[in-house]
């Protein structure tokens, strides 16, 4: 009788520790698109007051010298690495690591098969030089407004004005709903 109660006292202590760490990652990836949605705003926010005032050059130009500054200062606010890669960049920096890339490569796979852009997401936990890592990426599909600096059909002088800010440029050729890359997030985490 000791034994059994022995074994249901461990059973529950395992299954209470793999609950709390769901309910744990459930909370962090709600945490993590609630974040990067503020992100969002704000990228979007400075961009579409560049525009406003100078039209897509002011836009292009407020990208390259504010949206990096945006996404450290966010990084920090937040406690989190979070960063924007695609596997056409338009910034070298961004160009996406190897595991990114696999997810990336996943989500054109999960658009093609129906799956909704705006709801593609990814996660998962590993080690890495024996730190736990949580690693999340959130697609990021081209929206209309996108398409005049990265469509098909961009006017010659917003294409100078990418090519003398961004000389590697890949980011072009899409089309509205297109993946155009991924938010994202890492975070070092304690084992729970």
């Amino acid at each position: 009788m000791k034994h059994f109660i022995l074994n249901l006292a461990f059973a529950c202590l395992i299954f209470s520790s793999q609950t709390y760490a769901e309910e744990n990652l459930d909370t962090k990836l709600a945490n993590y698109r609630t974040n990067i949605s503020e992100l969002t705003q704000n990228l979007k926010a400075e961009l579409m007051a560049a525009m406003k005032i100078g039209g897509p050059i002011s836009g292009l130009e407020k990208c390259n010298t504010k949206a990096p500054r945006i996404t450290t200062d966010f990084s920090k606010k937040v406690g989190f690495t979070t960063t924007r890669t695609s596997l056409k960049p338009r910034n070298t920096a961004n160009a996406p690591l190897k595991w990114q890339k696999v997810v990336l490569d996943e989500f054109k796979k999960r658009k093609a098969k129906g799956e909704n852009p705006n709801e593609i997401e990814f996660h998962e936990v590993v080690t890495v030089n024996g730190q736990r890592q949580l690693r999340y990426m959130k697609a990021i599909p081209t929206a209309d407004k996108c398409l005049i600096c990265h469509g098909e059909n961009i006017a010659p002088s917003i294409q100078a004005k990418i090519k003398q800010l961004y000389p590697n440029d890949k980011a072009t050729g899409f089309k509205l709903g297109d993946l155009r890359g991924a938010f994202v997030i890492t975070e070092n985490v304690d084992d729970e």
